[in-house]
């Protein structure tokens, strides 16, 4: 099977844009900075989108890959994953974990037909209240720009779930 085989089921067809609709994005969330740079950005009633859904983390550097697919898997139109400024992690290295891992999820994403405008991965501290709430307008409009994701439909197209559909492994049709 070439490269061009693994990725052809997962078309970027785009849906139908139903009418109201709004996107739904999760934010995962370094507790020390990122959370707390959001925190300043409503304090400051720094107006952006009500889009986002916000999932306080101690550490970027705790969130697993998987914790972002189960957030498109469940039905999140765009992801954002944010912490601390690299050497200003509260636990040292974790950051530096997030700066290797995010750049390689955001091609394994891209090979699974998710757009690279549905995942955003930035540096946001403590005092950016006004870049937090920058990142979620532009995510925000990115994400509205490129319609619905509805990632489950996208992968059973691609022949890719729990299978219902499907005979066992060892069945032959």
């Amino acid at each position: 099977m070439s490269q061009l085989d693994v990725g052809e089921g997962f078309g970027r067809d785009a849906p139908a844009v139903p009418d109201g609709w709004e996107p739904r994005i999760v934010a995962f969330l370094c507790y020390w900075c990122s959370y707390t740079g959001a925190d300043n950005a409503g304090t400051a009633r720094l107006k952006y989108p009500p889009n986002v859904d916000i999932i306080r983390v101690m550490c970027s550097g705790r969130i697993d890959p998987e914790l972002v697919m189960a957030a498109f898997a469940r039905g999140a139109d765009g992801v954002m994953v944010c912490g601390c400024h690299i050497g200003d992690c509260h636990y040292i290295a974790g950051n530096h974990k997030t700066m290797a891992r995010m750049p390689l999820l955001s091609t394994v994403l891209n090979d699974l037909g998710i757009e690279p405008e549905r995942f955003v991965h930035e540096w946001v501290s403590a005092a950016e209240g006004e870049k937090f709430a920058k990142l979620v307008r532009s995510v925000t409009e990115q994400v509205r720009q490129v319609g619905p994701l509805d990632w489950p439909s996208r992968m059973r197209r691609g022949g890719v779930g729990h299978g219902h559909d499907r005979p066992a492994w060892g069945d032959r049709p």
